[in-house]
């Protein structure tokens, strides 16, 4: 395992005896993005995390909204502050709230309000298949939607993007009007049509210099779980954008629909294992708590069993 401390660019928790998360209850099926999610719907806390990413030295965390019901996101932001405060590890947040609802500008000050808020998300997955859509149409060329993310860098935040590959070339054009609004691709793409789709995609992204990607939820594109394959294209990734516009990230719990913990990350060691130490420093932890703006001497690091705190991350 690497010894890199490790900012998990992209988790999440959930209490389902807390919130409600719609995409979480019964009954379950097996169609849809995420295919059948009961294996996961069940209340997963700060602990759970660490206890199931022990062997990866963390050093922080970043936790993204995780699709609870619209009139709680407000509430799912105040209950990650709750866990915040309490962590051993520095956790910041990513909040949801649609860029197209009418009173954006209110919601994106009551988010930025809350001080471990660094970013929002709001999941603007459109395709022809109805069952890999997230939404009935693409919103991202309307005009209120476009309008919303205008309003991202009067607040401070960043914007988490989580879209498919077919939509990237408009949203680039978007992005480039807004050069100084920090993105990041959540899930390396979300490249579920295979490579070369992926990678025109891709491209038009990678071509802005405020744009980074997460290299997670691999098992989208490669499902059933095929390792060899994620290690391939989270390398590509890298070549393409550059060791540092990219973030390790394991999207748990979620991603155990896919793989185990363990072989998640390790096709990600295994795609960096080349590499300098410096890049090394900084796809594990260092982007992420830049681009996040992580103070990593807010708790103590929790060290992998056996084993001392090992380096510490480069500015």
């Amino acid at each position: 395992m690497p010894e890199y401390p490790f900012v998990d660019a992209h988790m999440h928790l959930w209490d389902l005896g807390r919130l409600s998360y719609p995409w979480l209850a019964p009954p379950f099926a097996d169609g849809g993005p995420n295919g059948n999610v009961a294996a996961i719907a069940a209340t997963y806390t700060l602990g759970d995390y660490l206890d199931e990413a022990k062997a990866w030295n963390v050093a922080g965390l970043v936790h993204v909204e995780a699709g609870a019901a619209p009139d709680q996101a407000l509430a799912e932001t105040d209950w990650i502050g709750e866990v915040a405060a309490a962590s051993p590890v520095p956790i910041v947040a990513v909040a949801h709230v649609p860029l197209d609802a009418p009173d954006v500008e209110a919601r994106l000050a009551a988010q930025a309000a809350r001080p471990h808020v660094r970013g929002i998300r709001h999941i603007v997955c459109w395709h022809a298949d109805p069952d890999r859509t997230y939404t009935p149409r693409d919103v991202t060329g309307d005009a209120a939607w476009q309008a919303g993310f205008g309003l991202l860098a009067r607040f401070g935040l960043s914007f988490d993007l989580q879209a498919y590959p077919g939509q990237f070339p408009g949203l680039a054009r978007l992005i480039a009007r807004h050069p100084d609004t920090r993105v990041i691709v959540d899930h390396a793409g979300m490249g579920v049509e295979g490579e070369a789709d992926w990678r025109a995609g891709l491209a038009a992204l990678a071509a802005l210099p405020n744009v980074a990607l997460k290299l997670s939820g691999l098992g989208f594109a490669f499902r059933p779980w095929d390792g060899a394959a994620a290690r391939d294209r989270a390398r590509a990734a890298i070549d393409l954008l550059g060791p540092d516009r990219c973030l390790f990230a394991s999207d748990f719990p979620t991603d155990r629909l896919f793989a185990p913990y363990d072989e998640t990350m390790a096709a990600l060691a295994d795609a960096s294992e080349d590499l300098t130490d410096d890049e090394q420093r900084a796809l594990w932890g260092g982007n992420a708590a830049r681009i996040y703006r992580l103070d990593l001497s807010a708790r103590s690091r929790i060290p992998p069993p056996g084993r001392q705190e090992g380096r510490e991350l480069g500015a």
